[in-house]
């Protein structure tokens, strides 16, 4: 190929691909019209769910989450007037700071009125103890420390029940003999029980303490150590009796896939009877009145 030919075949090559990389694709007005109509329906369609969707979320925060006044200590006895018109914002953690700022309350907010723990008046540590959050570790920890700081600890015993729903009249009895287990120097109880109002017994509040761990989690952990061979025996000590068979092969996914009763959380059920349910943790921190039920 000659030297010309060769310039001219190169020419006519950058030529078609100019023609690729500048074309332009004529579109029917019509088309146009069309595409931005659409493209302005699915921006409209996406901001009206958008903000429906923020709504039903702000009005689920407000059902779903008590007013942040509750923990303070004020309740809508304290609003009137001007405030009243606001129960929207009040039942938000803004609303409440504003509130409390507008107030001159703001000092409820300090960590040093809120930690209970400075104004104990007895040396009486209370572990009501969640079932499977790691609280074996903490007691074996609390028994080092008592060694080294010399104060006392006492748990309750295996055979004991879960302390749930008790009556007032049992809440009074445990209360008492607590109390009775404390001498001279600091206590610390442990035992799986609700938390429990000391006050109206005529006796000082403990200081609590707890562990808490993702509830699924917590629940799975409780299913298979409910099934651990040591479990079994100590369990066997104290009711006399050993599960069925099925009862130790049970898988916990199977357990689930069949809305097994022993899987399944039920809203609104009553657990009054069966202390071994132990799916709510939150039992441990409301208490053993009918409103925790």
């Amino acid at each position: 190929m000659s030297l010309n030919a060769e310039r001219s075949y190169k020419m006519k090559l950058r030529d078609v691909e100019n023609a690729f990389k500048y074309r332009r694709i004529p579109y029917p007005k019509r088309s146009v019209e069309l595409i931005a109509l659409l493209a302005i329906s699915c921006t409209f369609f996406l901001f009206m769910h958008t903000n429906k969707l923020n709504s039903r979320l702000k009005e689920m925060e407000v059902k779903l989450q008590p007013s942040e006044f509750s923990a303070l200590g004020i309740t809508g006895n304290h609003i009137s007037g001007h405030d009243a018109g606001k129960h929207d914002d009040i039942n938000t953690l803004h609303g409440t700071y504003q509130y409390l700022k507008s107030t001159g309350q703001l000092w409820r907010l300090n960590p040093k009125y809120l930690n209970n723990t400075r104004y104990h008046t007895r040396d009486l540590l209370f572990f009501n103890r969640v079932p499977k959050v790691g609280s074996e570790s903490l007691i074996a920890l609390m028994y080092r420390l008592g060694e080294k700081n010399n104060y006392q600890v006492e748990r309750s015993p295996f055979s004991k029940p879960v302390g749930v729903f008790w009556t007032v009249e049992r809440q009074k009895q445990e209360a008492k003999r607590i109390f009775d287990l404390q001498e001279e120097s600091a206590f610390a109880y442990v035992e799986h029980m609700n938390y429990m109002n000391f006050r109206p017994f005529h006796h000082p509040q403990p200081i609590y303490i707890n562990l808490v761990r993702d509830p699924v989690e917590r629940v799975i952990s409780w299913f298979y150590y409910k099934r651990t061979p040591w479990n079994s025996i100590k369990m066997f000590e104290v009711t006399g009796q050993f599960q069925n068979r099925s009862h130790y092969v049970k898988n916990f996914e199977q357990c689930v896939l069949t809305h097994d009763l022993e899987c399944r959380y039920d809203y609104g059920i009553r657990f009054k009877d069966d202390t071994a349910d132990h799916k709510r943790q939150s039992l441990f921190f409301c208490g053993h009145s009918p409103l925790c039920e």
